[in-house]
């Protein structure tokens, strides 16, 4: 599953693959919310953990991951 995560003040959005469901995305992402000091906690498939304060939060988008394609063709 891909997660993209807006963060203010930041240039670039961070993004990670994680193997959680979309449910489990969803509900970590309320949980932390739901804390005034809270903060977001995702571990990406390769063991590292995103720690992001919600105060900093702008958005959270879950999506299916992108099929990588390889070559200059159309398919």
């Amino acid at each position: 599953m891909e997660v993209k995560i807006g963060v203010h003040n930041a240039t670039r959005e961070l993004t990670l693959e994680t193997s959680k469901t979309p449910e489990e995305i969803d509900s970590a992402v309320r949980q932390a919310l739901s804390d005034p000091q809270g903060v977001l906690n995702l571990t990406d498939e390769r063991g590292r953990q995103i720690l992001v304060r919600t105060e900093h939060l702008t958005y959270v988008e879950i999506g299916e991951p992108l099929e990588r394609r390889v070559g200059f063709g159309t398919a």
